[in-house]
């Protein structure tokens, strides 16, 4: 699981930061990418990276502002001729369908995979055995949403040398008790597959904010988390100016992730009023309050670590 940062500018591109697009990728997990907003030329941005758009199987998007949504249309078109067959999911506010059916229809783009388009206002927006994604509304100056990723534990790792010391030998049985069956050796013995595992994984959990002044959503969607992404608009100097344009400063979202005892958090969404020297002046103020923060720049790549087992 790693993040790749497509775009960390906010409202318009500029000549260091592209507009709002973070890729979470779990190839480990699941094959697959998942892309939070997609700003115009995101898929420019994707050129650059790692990331491969066939593989993109669920876009959330925050709302519906132009930094935001504005490289949807090209992306989805663009996924057809590289080899993108598999269904894909967009997740979004009421009037994300809209957009981009107008946008294809109009522009007699014809997709070769099957494209579900689902809109939402709270709660869990995607479950399935391994991820559970929920929602909630933030302060901004139109509906915008905030997505909480949580990963499910993972079972514990099975105890070779355990078994091993009890004269057990390498083979099906071990397939057996590593699902946590119960299996019968030929001696008679029955052993119990959770005997023999460590504790459960702890699975990670992420936070990502679409724009936002401070709320107590944020706080709850980023309680815990092991990474929040927040946005930070604005330097901690002009709170007026962040308030009135329904935006974050560096302070305000450090103050999100210490009252929300995340483990790290990364600032995205910086204004181009703000050049590349700038960017550890915001890290700092940010840092004053939570340390464990970092800056995002585009095509910035972060590993996200496992849980060590127990």
């Amino acid at each position: 699981m790693d993040f790749v940062f497509l775009g960390t500018g906010a409202g318009m591109p500029a000549k260091a930061r592209n507009v709002s697009a973070i890729a979470l990728q779990l190839l480990e997990e699941r094959g697959t990418v998942w892309l939070f907003d997609c700003g115009e030329a995101t898929q420019h941005q994707i050129l650059k990276t790692p990331v491969k758009p066939r593989r993109i199987e669920k876009i959330f998007i925050t709302h519906l502002h132009g930094d935001h949504i504005f490289g949807l249309p090209g992306l989805l078109g663009s996924r057809s001729f590289q080899g993108g067959m598999d269904e894909l999911t967009v997740y979004g506010p009421i009037g994300v369908e809209d957009f981009i059916i107008t946008s294809l229809r109009v522009s007699g783009t014809h997709l070769k995979y099957s494209l579900k388009i689902v809109e939402i206002t709270e709660g869990t927006v995607f479950e399935d055995e391994q991820i559970t994604v929920s929602a909630l509304p933030l302060d901004h100056g139109i509906f915008c949403l905030g997505y909480r990723i949580v990963e499910h534990d993972r079972p514990g790792s099975l105890l070779i040398d355990k078994l091993r010391a009890e004269g057990i030998k390498p083979g099906p049985a071990f397939k057996a008790l590593k699902n946590g069956e119960i299996v019968r050796l030929e001696d008679g013995r029955v052993l119990h597959g959770n005997d023999y595992l460590s504790a459960p994984q702890k699975g990670r959990i992420i936070t990502i904010l679409g724009d936002t002044r401070t709320c107590e959503n944020a706080v709850i969607l980023a309680q815990d988390a092991d990474y929040l992404i927040h946005e930070a608009t604005f330097s901690q100097g002009e709170p007026e100016m962040a308030h009135d344009y329904y935006h974050s400063t560096t302070a305000q979202a450090a103050e999100t992730a210490k009252s929300a005892k995340a483990k790290h958090l990364i600032l995205t969404h910086i204004s181009s009023r703000y050049t590349g020297e700038d960017s550890a002046m915001l890290g700092t103020e940010s840092m004053r309050i939570f340390p464990e923060t970092i800056i995002a720049e585009d095509l910035l790549s972060i590993k996200i670590p496992l849980y060590p087992d127990k």
